[in-house]
């Protein structure tokens, strides 16, 4: 198959048998951007690890913690967690998972581009026997759980060495060719055993999986991405594909109303926001211009017209029930009240940006672009749009290509600090901070109150912290925030999707049951 090399001959025998198997029919909105899960931190990628390889521990639907890779966690120090291993586990490849996994695999993930922020605070790992690593920071770190979730073991054997080409089978690569790109070896539920770059993957059931509890009866998962989302419904409606993700807000009725369907909605924590790049524009410089963006977008009305009530109306970053959350800082569209700032800042008459969104990537993202470059226009903005499927997207963004730029977050660590390390702080290459901030926004204040709240272990200071920080955001107009996303899912009812979506958006198709 095109752009896929199967890993080995001992890969394939590991493989369940097809005789009686239950295939799962799955159309998303994309497929993987790579086989390689450092290559990027995103929703999509997300899900991908969690069907072809394992973390350590990863979050129940009640937001809890559940052991995977580890069994069991104890704090040894104030900057040391020891994580007991589960033994018995099997890599694809067929090589036995040891703690030298997971130490070879933090050591990566912090020179991954995408996640050596996240990791920034971990000094190393060490494994202590075959089966016990303990996990040191340079200061005691409250989130270390919740960034074990991201731990996903890679096969430090197999990706060890050079490949046919020369190049060294580790190197982690956001374009380009890469033994990682087109290889896999997790310990997951289920193995990668075709792929055709926005076309086809199927997983195959990896038949020896640890984790022989799971109820999942799932033998091969067929993905089809569907970019459009009247095509993806009409597919589910047809018979042709069996569980879709996500459901267009325009087609719950549809859905929702379909016989033999079972449509499910929860509400999530990724923030939809549009970022205003202050040294491609320098007018983004002046805080005016700014508010005045900020009162010109009626969020409110895109969550009641485009995203059919199927969102929350979002004035700052991290949902209600985040630490940093504060009531106060609400939407605040007043068209007057832009054209006065506008005025003030010496752009009475406006000014010409172009912005970029993708089209594929979230709920409506193409319509949200359309809806708020129609709203700037009546404060003399006029904007010059271009959308574009995500895999072409994310290299645009990376470059910082337009002068206003589309980016949704879900909080890596469930806390509303990590919104701002990744979307606020000033860019960091060495550290990773700022890395999706494509609006170039920089303030010390910001990201010394970020910093001082990774370490500080009184929670209700560390929420006072957060808070400040989204305060500051709001007053600086440092982006534009638009709504945070409810989550939808829709299936046949045979197959029983409510089991295992959750929150992230990750569901645990290792765990899928098909009647």
């Amino acid at each position: 198959m095109k752009g896929f090399k199967i890993i080995s001959l001992l890969l394939m025998l590991l493989i369940a048998s097809t005789a009686g198997a239950k295939t799962l029919k799955l159309a998303m909105d994309a497929d993987p951007v790579s086989l390689d899960p450092h290559v990027q931190l995103s929703g999509g990628m997300l899900q991908y690890s969690h069907t072809v390889f394992d973390p350590l521990v990863r979050w129940t639907q009640d937001m809890k913690f559940e052991p995977r890779l580890a069994e069991k966690w104890e704090r040894i120090d104030a900057n040391t967690m020891r994580f007991h291993l589960r033994k018995g586990v099997k890599f694809h490849s067929g090589n036995p998972f040891t703690a030298k996994d997971i130490v070879w695999t933090i050591d990566r993930l912090k020179k991954s581009q995408d996640f050596k922020g996240l990791f920034e605070p971990f000094t190393s790992a060490v494994a202590v026997d075959d089966f016990t690593v303990d996990v040191k920071t340079t200061k005691p770190y409250a989130l270390l759980l919740n960034m074990a979730t991201y731990v996903f073991a890679m096969d430090s054997v197999f990706y060890t060495g050079t490949d046919a080409n020369g190049q060294e089978k580790d190197i982690i690569l956001k374009t380009g060719a890469s033994f990682a790109l087109d290889n896999e070896s997790g310990t997951g539920p289920f193995i990668v055993a075709e792929r055709e770059q926005g076309v086809k993957m199927v997983y195959k059931r990896f038949a020896a999986y640890w984790d022989t509890k799971s109820p999942g009866n799932v033998d091969e998962v067929v993905l089809t991405p569907i970019k459009k989302d009247p095509t993806r419904v009409a597919a589910l409606l047809s018979g042709d594909v069996d569980f879709i993700m996500p459901v267009s807000p325009q087609d719950f009725k549809i859905v929702g109303n379909a016989k033999g369907i079972n449509l499910v909605t929860m509400s999530g924590g990724r923030v939809i926001t549009f970022q205003l790049n202050q040294e491609s524009r320098p007018e983004f410089k002046d805080v005016r211009v700014r508010q005045a963006i900020a009162y010109a977008v009626n969020n409110e009305g895109i969550v009641k017209k485009i995203m059919k009530g199927t969102a929350t109306t979002a004035g700052q970053q991290g949902p209600k029930g985040y630490v940093g959350y504060k009531e106060s800082l609400t939407p605040r569209y007043d068209i007057a009240k832009a054209k006065e700032l506008m005025k003030a800042a010496g752009f009475e008459k406006g000014f010409e940006v172009s912005m970029m969104a993708p089209n594929n990537r979230y709920v409506s993202d193409e319509k949200i672009a359309e809806a708020v470059a129609s709203m700037l226009s009546k404060i003399g903005i006029k904007v010059n749009l271009k959308t574009m499927p995500k895999a072409q997207y994310w290299p645009e963004f990376d470059n910082r290509a337009a002068d206003i730029m589309m980016i949704g977050w879900h909080s890596d660590t469930e806390d509303s600090g990590n919104f701002s390390e990744f979307l606020a702080m000033c860019f960091d290459k060495d550290a990773g901070y700022g890395q999706y901030n494509a609006g170039n926004y920089c303030n010390e204040k910001v990201d010394a109150l970020v910093l001082g709240a990774q370490v500080e272990t009184d929670l209700a200071k560390r929420a006072i912290m957060l808070q400040e920080v989204e305060q500051i955001l709001y007053d600086d107009a440092a982006f534009i925030p638009m709504h945070w996303q409810h989550l939808s899912w829709a299936a046949k009812n045979n197959v029983k999707l409510e089991a295992i979506v959750n929150a992230q958006n990750f569901p645990y198709f290792g765990d899928l049951v098909v009647e």
